[in-house]
């Protein structure tokens, strides 16, 4: 099945390894018609940009999706970043079960959703560290 993305002017995604920019003044309509790793600008994180333990598991997940490659040297990196994750939170255990059973399924893209949640969850504890705000969500499920 095809898969229909519209970029907005200027806009970039990577679509099997290339990356391409919407070099057009309006949206543009693109259409993959097979199977390849695609990214659209929103959802690509810099490694500059990965400066936290969430983010980094995000930022491997997204190499091991994009660079089919390096797969094991990426993975292995993974697995012991998470272990250092869960030592520290084991309170993430279930959502993390959630992202390796989608990798080890070889389901990048959606373990990278699920690791984007999880970012979202650490900024959140961030900020009431921060602010002081009130009690830590006990979990990414009480968030929402």
């Amino acid at each position: 099945m095809a898969l229909k993305i519209t970029l907005k002017p200027n806009e970039k995604m990577i679509a099997g390894g290339a990356v391409i920019t919407n070099g057009n003044i309006r949206n543009t309509d693109l259409i993959i018609e097979n199977n390849v790793p695609s990214l659209r600008q929103k959802d690509i994180l810099s490694e500059k940009d990965a400066t936290s333990p969430c983010s980094r598991i995000y930022f491997l997940i997204q190499l091991m999706y994009l660079d089919e490659e390096n797969i094991a040297t990426h993975q292995h990196t993974y697995w012991k970043l998470v272990r250092e994750l869960l030592d520290a939170v084991p309170r993430l255990n279930g959502h993390i079960d959630q992202i390796n059973d989608n990798i080890l399924k070889g389901n990048y893209y959606r373990a990278l959703k699920l690791a984007s949640e999880l970012i979202d969850f650490e900024q959140e504890v961030l900020k009431h560290v921060h602010a002081d705000t009130g009690p830590i969500p006990e979990s990414i499920s009480e968030r929402q």
